[in-house]
C-alpha cells in the first residue's frame, strides 16, 4: 500500500479536472445534437413550417364549413345548398337533372 498512495494522491488532483472536462464535453455534446441543438435547428423550421401550412388549409377548409353550415340554419337556408345535400345524402335527383355516373374516387 505504500506505493499506491503517492499515485493516489496524484490522480486525486486530476479528478476535478477530469470531471469538469467530462461535463463541459456533454453539454457541448447535447448543444449540438440535442432536441434543440444547433444541427436539428433546420429540421425544427421545416417542421414548423409544415405545421403552419397545415394549420393555414385547416382554418380555410373551417371557414368554408362554417360558412355551409350557417347557409344550412333555419333563418338562413339557402334552397340550392339543400337540395345539394339531400342529392348527396338520399341519392336522389330531379327528373330534370342529368345524372353522369363517375367511378369513385378510391380506385
Amino acid at each position: 500500500m505504500g506505493y499506491l498512495a503517492p499515485v493516489l494522491s496524484r490522480l486525486t488532483t486530476y479528478i476535478p479536472t477530469a470531471v469538469l472536462a467530462v461535463l463541459i464535453f456533454y453539454f457541448g455534446f447535447n448543444a449540438l445534437t440535442g432536441d434543440r441543438g444547433i444541427l436539428t435547428q433546420r429540421q425544427r423550421e421545416r417542421t414548423l413550417a409544415e405545421s403552419e401550412a397545415e394549420l393555414k388549409q385547416l382554418r380555410a377548409e373551417r371557414a368554408d364549413l362554417e360558412i355551409r353550415a350557417r347557409l344550412l340554419r333555419d333563418d338562413s337556408l339557402s334552397q340550392d345548398l339543400l337540395e345539394e345535400r339531400a342529392h348527396v345524402l338520399l341519392g336522389f335527383a330531379d327528373p330534370r337533372d342529368y345524372v353522369i355516373r363517375t367511378p369513385p374516387q378510391g380506385r
